[in-house]
């Protein structure tokens, strides 16, 4: 069974940059589209980024272009998203997602049939 697991956003980098990580293990990683989500505590868990298998496409919430940027490398089965330019905010989870059904670039959450845990992100300053 696929696994996905998330890793970073503890060290917040120059610019109150971040980066997390998310590795999978079992299926066909390069097969999968892949998306970010992230949830705020009593909210529910919302569309961030995502992109093609391959890497031909991506796309960003309105809220996050420009600032955020998602990639992957296939050949370590990992999917990362680099955040800069974080606005004020408090503490969030990320989770990465798998779509190992040819979506695309979705941004519905029930398009996607495998999650991680979570990483937890810092809040913002």
């Amino acid at each position: 069974q696929v696994q996905l697991v998330e890793s970073g956003g503890g060290s917040v980098q120059a610019g109150d940059s971040l980066r997390v990580s998310c590795t999978a293990s079992g299926g066909t990683f390069s097969t999968y589209a892949m998306g970010w989500f992230r949830a705020v505590s009593g909210e529910e868990r919302e569309f961030v980024a995502s992109i093609s298998r391959i890497g031909n496409t991506v796309y960003y919430a309105d809220s996050v272009k420009g600032r955020f940027t998602i990639s992957r490398e296939d050949a370590k089965n990992t999917v990362t998203l680099q955040m800069d330019s974080r606005k004020m905010g408090g503490p969030a989870g990320y989770y990465c997602a798998a779509d190992r059904d040819n979506h695309g670039t979705a941004r519905r959450s029930d398009m996607y049939q495998y999650w991680g845990q979570g990483t937890q992100v810092p809040a913002s300053s």
